[in-house]
């Protein structure tokens, strides 16, 4: 991959809205009345192309499957292709092995190499950390996200975006159960930033996740456009949709005030 590639697969799709245009359109439908005095972030395909932690995840557990005997690049190419059909239809792991027609490899230590995987650094979406700043400094912003905690930590860190945000939320921590679209990771970070849910709006990639999370719990939702689920339908429909982080956060600061010193 070149330079020019990896930093177009970084940005994203290209804006294709005018984000002052999509702005006037709400106010005149009546949906913006509300000023927005908080906002939640997804992580994974929002803030960066989560494909990029998959990589060396991948790596990882193929190496600890070639330590069983198996053949470690079929086995790799196998994670690989399964992940690029769709990363939440699960047991990506499992499915590999049948793929490459092994069955006498022990699982644990393969999802054991995936959990403990660690990437060196990680590279945020074009333009993320400026906009970061610029909206914080008008309004507390807060992480939402699914996931092992301590996954989801690290790659914050790797991003260096520990110290972007006002709060983290992981759903996790409440259990399985209780992921986005569940309410309670929203009501709790609501609860958080001390402020009512139609005053807070929930940026993410996933209709199915952010936008039906952020409707149920009565916030009002923007889907960005990047990552492994940009090709899919607005359902349901967010607020706005954009194309990615930058232009979402062009289409929020002006709706909100600024944050008192």
């Amino acid at each position: 991959m070149t330079s020019g590639q990896s930093e177009a697969r970084r940005r994203g799709p290209s804006i294709t809205h005018d984000p002052h245009d999509l702005r006037s359109s709400c106010i005149t439908a009546g949906q913006a009345a509300e000023p927005v005095l908080g906002v939640l972030f997804d992580l994974d395909d929002t803030l960066f192309e989560q494909s990029e932690w998959l990589a060396g995840a991948w790596d990882a557990v193929a190496h600890a499957a070639g330590l069983h005997g198996v053949d470690q690049q079929l086995f790799r190419s196998s994670l690989e292709h399964l992940a690029a059909a769709g990363t939440d239809k699960g047991r990506i792991i499992d499915r590999a092995l049948e793929r490459v027609g092994v069955s006498e490899c022990p699982i644990d230590p393969l999802l054991a190499a995936f959990r403990s995987h660690r990437s060196k650094r990680l590279e945020p979406y074009a333009g993320v950390r400026e906009s970061l700043r610029r909206l914080r400094e008008r309004v507390p912003i807060a992480v939402i996200t699914d996931g092992d905690p301590e996954i989801q930590r690290d790659k914050l860190s790797c991003l260096s975006l520990l110290d972007a945000f006002d709060a983290f939320v992981f759903s996790d921590e409440f259990g399985r159960e209780h992921r986005k679209p569940d309410t309670l990771p929203f009501e709790f970070a609501l609860s958080m930033l001390d402020l009512r849910p139609e005053s807070v709006v929930v940026v993410g990639d996933r209709p199915s996740k952010d936008v039906a999370g952020a409707l149920a719990s009565g916030m009002r939702a923007v889907r960005v456009l990047t990552g492994e689920y940009r090709s899919l339908p607005d359902d349901p429909r967010a607020w706005v949709t954009v194309s990615d982080l930058v232009a979402a956060v062009t289409f929020i600061e002006p709706l909100t005030p600024l944050r008192s010193p």
